[in-house]
């Protein structure tokens, strides 16, 4: 599970790799509960305030997906990240898997805690070409009125015997990643419909990461 990552904080960087402006008062350093970025495709559901819509747009949110029935935003402490195998049928995820709510989160870099140690130690990942991570993720809005909140979760799958990733977490424990899609599928991702959607929730290749 990742409960930590670094968002992108140059807006020229983003707008490099993302084609999307950065969104006001978010965070760089997340954790659950905070606000920060997320890329989607619009549609005629989401207001940009543009009269023209963009291919995609960056908008601010908790990370911690509320559903419609969360009673307040603590409950994204427990849905920060969604296993993709259940996604489909999980109360907190299904509204959004089944709604087409896919979302792209860009992180330079996400931390894992490595236990080899005896100990957590917090480690630093990142592609091994220096260019951004994006995650693959849902997205949903909560409440009414001017109290409406966009919140988002990524997608983990399983990495048992991922290179890489099977490091982290405590022994015994399944090891889990985070879904990083390739560039060439970030459009695709964002656009297909739901029945094909779980063509894209692989493991990403441990010699493209590299912990720094």
């Amino acid at each position: 599970m990742c409960s930590h990552y670094e968002s992108i904080r140059d807006a020229n960087r983003l707008l490099q790799y993302f084609g999307v402006g950065q969104p006001l008062d978010i965070r760089f350093d997340v954790w659950p509960t905070y606000c920060s970025a997320f890329i989607i495709q619009p549609n005629e559901e989401v207001d940009t305030g543009d009269e023209a819509v963009a291919a995609w747009i960056a908008l601010s949110g908790q990370f911690g997906l509320l559903p419609h029935w969360a009673k307040d935003t603590t409950f994204g402490r427990r849905t920060f990240n969604a296993r993709s195998e259940t996604v489909a049928e999980k109360p907190s995820f299904k509204e959004a898997w089944r709604n087409d709510h896919r979302c792209i989160i860009h992180a330079e870099a996400i931390y894992e805690p490595d236990w080899r140690s005896g100990k957590a130690v917090q480690t630093r990942i990142a592609r091994k070409d220096g260019e951004p991570m994006g995650i693959a993720g849902l997205w949903s809005t909560w409440g009414q009125g001017s109290q409406k909140i966009d919140s988002f979760t990524m997608l983990t799958i399983n990495a048992d015997d991922h290179a890489l990733m099977n490091q982290f977490h405590k022994l015994g424990e399944e090891k889990r990643m985070v879904v990083i899609l390739p560039k060439s599928s970030y459009k695709d991702w964002l656009s297909v419909p739901v029945h094909e959607a779980k063509e894209f929730l692989r493991q990403y290749p441990a010699d493209r990461l590299m912990i720094n």
